[in-house]
């Protein structure tokens, strides 16, 4: 009887085409955080916490909708997988109508761990970022609308400027009006044979919508997951619900290079665009405008005492004319 089974089970596989076999059902679960959020406390398994960062029941959150805040949540195992895709399900809310802020950012980097001034985690990072911007930080006309998606690619060297909103070094971008919705949001970041596409679900269709690709893209093996949220002046909620990371391994890549030691590289950057300047405050001192306050106010006392003295002096003369 077992000799039977062994062999239909044998005939049945050998009936099924390659293309049936579908790798989105490998879910890779240590570099996943789905519900229940199982640990002790406020950890979980193979997931670091920084910052504000809050366990629920139901979500992750990075930041609440309160000013100066910075959040993130780290994979502790580095990836081993060439061909990925990383979905998000998250949500971004608070009570600003027309101003809020900051964003959050999805990172595949050599430094895990490490807060800094790029929605909440370092500049100068070794890696890929998925940057969702709700903020417009130029003081120019920009070319596109917010909240925006973007990528950028870095081997340590470059600076990601907030002023430009990143765009002098991003790849590539979409805008994604994905804030204080009612349904459920989605973003997948998809890294196949050095070809990164990013796609968003915001429709409350159940699919996913491109937002944008691009080829000539090379990342490292052995680098972290990471997904990290910072308020400023103006704030929001950022929440995570879930990270479900897919290996997407096919037969070729056994014969591929090793991937382990290159550097984070990109053979496409969109040109930069014009930059514009904040205001410059006045270069006087407190001390200067005090100063310069003081004798405005002489002068003016003094104008008013001279024209006084010039208005007695007339009426006295127009006084003596009629005696």
């Amino acid at each position: 009887m077992g000799v039977v089974n062994v062999v239909l089970f044998l005939s049945f596989v050998s009936c099924i085409s390659p293309q049936a076999w579908n790798t989105y059902d490998y879910m890779k679960r240590e570099h996943s955080l789905v519900k229940p959020y199982q640990g002790i406390g406020t950890s979980i398994p193979y997931w670091d916490f920084l910052g504000t960062t809050m366990v629920t029941s139901n979500y992750v959150r990075l930041t609440g909708d309160i000013q100066s805040q910075r959040g993130a949540i780290w994979n502790k195992v580095p990836l081993s997988v060439r061909n990925w895709e990383m979905q998000i399900h998250f949500k971004v809310h608070g009570r600003g109508k027309d101003l809020f802020g900051d964003g959050f950012a999805f990172w595949y980097v050599k430094e895990p761990m490490q807060t800094g001034d790029v929605f909440g985690s370092r500049d100068f990072f070794t890696g890929l970022a998925i940057i969702a911007d709700t903020y417009s930080n130029h003081n120019g006309v920009h070319n596109h609308g917010h909240p925006y998606i973007s990528a950028m690619v870095n081997n340590g060297t470059l600076h990601y400027d907030h002023d430009r909103d990143g765009t002098h070094t991003q790849l590539s971008g979409c805008v994604a009006k994905f804030r204080n919705l009612d349904h459920d949001t989605f973003l997948s970041i998809k890294y196949v044979h050095d070809t990164l596409t990013v796609s968003v679900d915001i429709d409350n269709k159940m699919a996913y919508k491109d937002c944008f690709t691009v080829n000539g893209v090379f990342l490292p093996t052995g680098y972290y997951f990471g997904v990290s949220a910072a308020t400023g002046d103006l704030s929001d909620a950022h929440d995570i619900v879930s990270l479900k990371l897919y290996d997407l391994s096919t037969p070729d890549d056994d014969i591929l290079e090793d991937r382990a030691n290159i550097m984070p590289s990109a053979l496409y950057m969109e040109p930069p665009r014009d930059h514009v300047d904040d205001p410059k405050p006045s270069s006087l001192s407190v001390w200067k405008q005090l100063v310069l306050l003081v004798f405005g106010v002489r002068a003016i006392c003094g104008a008013v005492f001279i024209g006084g003295l010039f208005y007695v002096k007339h009426k006295e003369q127009q006084r003596k004319r009629f005696y």
